[in-house]
């Protein structure tokens, strides 16, 4: 995946999550699942990374966040579509990648 197209679906996940903030409930439960998929990116991609290495995890990511969200609560599905939650972990974590720019 190319990396500024990639960057560019994170951002607007992100946006879509923080458009909830007013919703404190919502809002809370959106940043929960957020943090459920930055476990796994982790896991996934480890602490040392690059952009590249980031949007190279991206591919499928819709379906491996959607295991970890039901795995995490399987009785309540997430409030926005997996791969918003999955696109806005994704921009958090993107910031720790060591050629990060904003």
């Amino acid at each position: 995946m190319d990396v500024d197209l990639a960057r560019q679906q994170w951002q607007d996940g992100n946006r879509r999550v923080e458009q909830a903030r007013a919703d404190q409930p919502r809002y809370g439960r959106l940043t929960g699942q957020v943090e459920v998929v930055l476990a796994g990116l982790r896991k996934r991609v480890g602490q040392v990374f690059t952009l590249a290495e980031l949007a190279a995890a991206y591919d499928g990511a819709d379906e491996w966040a959607l295991e970890l969200l039901d795995a995490a609560d399987p009785e309540a599905p997430p409030t926005v579509g997996a791969g918003t939650i999955a696109d806005a972990a994704f921009h958090a974590y993107a910031r720790g990648a060591v050629d990060y720019r904003p």
